[in-house]
């Protein structure tokens, strides 16, 4: 696997290093040794599918507060997605920034999204199918989400939302703005 880490301090995109042949390729998804290599949280809890029937389906921004918070790793095993995380780890240099990544079921591509980040996508195909791992249970108490489209992380999505649950409408804004 190769492993880049992202400017968003243990973010990492992992790509599926290719043997390849006649037949195909062969490479591995996932590697105990090579997460723990890297430093990386390798106790998975869930595994989780999202099937999205609609091109423009949004979901996010979510995540876990600690005590209860989760590592994912994120890989879309049909269609495309476009993954986003924002770090809001209050003490990180990046705070608040955010990364958007394409991945698809052609680039084999996964995402390491570390405890402290919000986390989602749009899909940018009909029929896209997602799945991460996760490294704790989910506990509803714990779950925090902001908005896709709040002015304090300014996201910039390749396709405008077209399918977005009322849940993930309705969270609010990360910060108020200031009245004059």
């Amino acid at each position: 696997m190769i492993f880049t880490e992202t400017k968003l301090k243990g973010a990492y995109i992992i790509d599926v290093k290719r043997l390849e042949d006649e037949r195909g390729f062969f490479g591995r998804s996932y590697c105990m040794q090579e997460f723990e290599m890297h430093g990386l949280n390798i106790n998975v809890m869930q595994a989780n599918v999202s099937y999205n029937k609609k091109k423009g389906t949004l979901r996010g921004m979510h995540m876990q507060a600690a005590p209860f918070g989760e590592t994912k790793l994120v890989r879309c095993t049909r269609g495309s997605i476009y993954d986003v995380i924002i770090d809001m780890r209050p003490d990180s240099d990046t705070f608040k920034q955010w990364i958007g990544v394409s991945l698809s079921a052609d680039n084999y591509r996964m995402l390491y999204v570390p405890e402290g980040f919000a986390h989602g996508f749009i899909t940018l195909q009909d029929n896209t199918d997602v799945t991460y791992q996760v490294t704790q249970m989910y506990v509803p108490v714990a779950e925090r989400a902001y908005r896709w489209d709040d002015p304090a992380f300014n996201i910039k999505w390749p396709v405008d939302p077209i399918v977005i649950s009322e849940k993930d409408r309705s969270h609010a804004m990360f910060e108020s703005p200031v009245l004059a």
